[in-house]
């Protein structure tokens, strides 16, 4: 496969918005996205099964790897530096068909790490990926764990090139809340700020631009807490466990197949419950939603991970300066389940 392919057949939007992440994408970053460990994460989507119900509409399909490569360019961006550029581009590469639907199969609802295990042995067995690394005198330890560099990724409510980049290409492929437009004007008043622990974060130059970004950003926020996206995803969880109960699949299969090909192996097996379910699952456009579960199907009802930001402006947290900033994590942070959710199909596991 010829290194530019990928660049040359995204869609014109993605295209489009990884020109606002970085003036000229560096050619070093192209023989690694060309392996065959970043390719297939190019089918998996980012955004965790959501594309395959019409529960949700999403504008188009955005994979692991297009995520994983807006990250890269992102560091580039703001570090000009390769190794760090590179922990970004490896840092969901040990991410399973449906992503974080797994961590709810082993029920890491709040913390969603368990499919980060593996990240260091899948750059260590890679042959072609660690000739390369030796080609740049680069060390896996210096590539293995992006957690490492605070641009990279930090800790929850600050602003890392992680969390931006998926908050950045949600809103434009997943919530539909902004155009490429706002994220150019969003994207051009970031710069490297110093933290109240004196560690450098991204952050922003002017309140109103970061008040836009929180605004939109507490849209997604929201529907990450809501009944639809847990329902979608817990039922994708259930559904690969009885899969692989079933001997349908292996476990191990999530890591070697896309994820159509998974859906085709569940939705043309034999086991007529699994394969209606699925479906049914594929069709449907609603959800029920009520203070009591339903006795006789399939619901949800629980936490999960909170997912914010509460980004510096200048040197100062937003939400220290801006009543309405304040107001909308606080919303996120005190949101607690107070409803369940099912299909309006019955859902049969055995």
């Amino acid at each position: 496969m010829d290194n530019q392919d990928y660049f040359n057949n995204i869609n014109t939007t993605i295209k489009n918005y990884f020109k606002i992440l970085v003036d000229e994408i560096p050619n070093f970053l192209k023989e690694y996205i060309n392996t065959s460990e970043l390719q297939r994460i190019g089918k998996i989507g980012m955004n965790c099964g959501t594309d395959y119900t019409k529960i949700f509409n999403n504008k188009f399909f955005y994979s692991r790897l297009d995520h994983s490569i807006g990250v890269a360019l992102i560091i580039w961006n703001f570090t000009h530096d390769k190794k760090q550029t590179l922990a970004g581009l490896f840092h969901d590469i040990a991410t399973p068909c449906f992503s974080h639907c797994i961590d709810f199969l082993h029920k890491d609802y709040i913390n969603q790490e368990v499919t980060e295990a593996d990240t260091r042995r899948i750059i260590e067995e890679s042959q072609e990926i660690m000739s390369l690394l030796k080609k740049d005198s680069i060390l896996i330890d210096e590539v293995c764990d992006y957690k490492i560099y605070p641009i990279a990724d930090n800790n929850t409510p600050r602003l890392s090139a992680d969390r931006l980049e998926y908050t950045l290409s949600s809103g434009l492929s997943f919530t539909k809340e902004w155009e490429v437009y706002d994220i150019k004007e969003i994207y051009s008043n970031l710069t490297v700020l110093s933290n109240e622990v004196n560690t450098i974060e991204l952050g922003f130059k002017d309140k109103n631009i970061a008040e836009k970004f929180v605004n939109g950003a507490s849209k997604m926020w929201m529907v990450f807490q809501g009944n639809k996206d847990k329902l979608v995803m817990q039922f994708i969880a259930d559904s690969m466990k009885n899969a692989i109960n079933k001997k349908i699949i292996e476990e191990a299969d999530l890591y070697k197949y896309s994820e159509l090909e998974i859906i085709d192996k569940i939705i043309s097996c034999n086991e007529k419950n699994l394969s209606n379910n699925f479906k049914n699952f594929m069709n449907s456009t609603d959800i029920n939603e009520g203070i009591t579960p339903p006795k006789d199907n399939y619901y949800i009802g629980f936490d999960v991970k909170k997912r914010y930001i509460n980004p510096l402006v200048n040197n100062t947290r937003l939400t220290d300066i801006s009543p309405k900033s304040k107001e909308l994590i606080e919303q996120i942070l005190n949101y607690k389940f107070n409803n369940y959710g099912w299909f309006k199909f019955n859902v049969l596991f055995e």
